[in-house]
This record gives C-alpha cells, structure tokens and sequence, in this order.
C-alpha cells in the first residue's frame, strides 16, 4: 500500500506497512500547553525528536501534503485530564479549534533499513504490534510536564546486535541508536512478557532484547502530568507519511 492508502483505509497497526516512508507519533493539546509541550521535546529529544508542529486549530502537515490528522491514522486515544476516555478511528468529533499537534519520529521508520541489513524483526513476522514498556528512567520536566521515558524493544540475534545500533544510529530524527541492550531491569522492565503498550513477542532461541526510545514517552507525560485534554495516537497506530525514510538518515 502506498501511504496515502494506508492512512485512508488501514485501521489496525501500521509495521511493515508503506515501506519506504516515515512514520509518527502524534499528540495534539490545546495551545495553553503547547510551549510545555515543546519544551519537553526539545529537553528529551530522544523520545520525542519533532519532525513537525501544526499551526494553532490546524489538521495538516508538512509531512503529507493532503492528510487530515484527525482522520488519517488508524486510531486515536482521547485523554482528559491524565485519564484515557475514547480510542475511536476518527478524531474529527473530539478535535478542538484550539489544538496544536506535534508529530514525533517513529521507530518503525528505521525498520526498513534493519531489514535491508538483514537484521529480523520478530514481532513483524509474528504479526503482532511491537511491545513497548514504561521505564524508571524519568525524563526531564518541563513546566507543567513530567514523566517516565517509554521503550520499544526488538528481540535481536546476538550476532546483528553491532548491526542494529549501527543501522538506527544513522537516523536520530527517528529514535537512533538504542538506549540499552540485554536485562530489562537495567530499566525497571520487570517481565518482557508483560509489556505495558502492544504484543508480546516470542524471541528465537540466541536473540537478545534491544531497547529503543519511544515516542509513546509523551502519553506517559500526559497520565504522569494531567493535562485537561489531549489527542494522542493509540500505540502502534502511527501517521504514515508521504516522507521517504531515507531522508531521515544521515
């Protein structure tokens, strides 16, 4: 599918879909809290590198010439203060004239450039949502703004691990290299099996869990901090972009 055709009519999530292209993150919160927003994204900018940020009220982007943000992703979460309310597949009700969005880099961009390298991603091939899990590293604060960094993990063979964070290193506005290889623990994981946001995923017998910084990080900010309304991307269900995901790389 190309991404246009994904955004008007996939609704589940959005790995290995339209490869090739960029993929985002997206959270929209009235202006009062967009400066709190930004700060907090350019204060942590390895879970939340911006790749753009709407005009006040707007639903368009840079990113993808004739998308709509409130209709053209799989599914949304609709927050009130901290709490999850909604996760409907069109936004367009609960969208607010007074909104400003950010859209974050994506993993799943670099993937098409691990599987380039012949770096596997299990969870694609087991046809589950990549699992993601709440750390105890907390990110830096930033006004009203304040949580706890979210990671996706990829089971990795040991072999192409050297691989892995060289390929996604080359590419920072999506996450680069990860944060942290081998015992969750080192991060407060305290059970791979359980993960906090998406599917578990079966490792191979010699793989090893690899941890990337995730755009989810500011959903943890949003139920950390309580904002009194935000618009999110449900986890996995990301913004596919008409960008190709090679100009992300340097």
């Amino acid at each position: 599918m190309t991404p246009e055709q994904v955004r008007r009519n996939h609704r589940g999530p959005t790995a290995g879909l339209a490869p090739g292209y960029a993929q985002a993150n997206l959270i929209a919160v009235p202006q009062d809290w967009a400066y709190d927003v930004l700060l907090f994204t350019q204060r942590n900018p390895k879970p939340c590198p911006v790749l753009d940020v709407t005009d006040v009220g707007s639903t368009s982007t840079v990113l993808a010439g004739n998308a709509d943000l409130m209709r053209d992703l799989p599914r949304y979460r609709i927050w009130e203060h901290g709490e999850l309310k909604e996760e409907p597949p069109d936004a367009s009700v609960y969208w607010q004239d007074d909104l400003v969005a950010f859209l974050i880099g994506c993993s799943f961009t670099f993937e098409s450039a691990l599987k380039q390298a012949d770096v596997p991603l299990r969870y694609v091939e087991q046809g589950r949502n990549v699992p993601m899990y709440v750390t105890d590293r907390e990110c830096r604060p930033a006004g009203r703004l304040h949580g706890p960094m979210v990671v996706s993990m990829r089971y990795i063979p040991a072999d192409l691990v050297d691989t892995a964070i060289r390929v996604t290193a080359r590419m920072p506005a999506v996450h680069g290299a990860p944060v942290h290889v081998g015992d969750p623990r080192a991060l407060g994981i305290e059970d791979l099996d359980q993960p906090d946001f998406g599917d578990r995923t079966e490792p191979h017998e010699g793989d090893v869990p690899v941890y990337w910084a995730c755009g989810v990080t500011p959903q943890a900010a949003v139920m950390a901090s309580k904002p009194p309304f935000a618009i999110t991307h449900a986890p996995g269900h990301m913004f596919v972009t008409d960008v190709p995901d090679t100009q992300y790389q340097l």
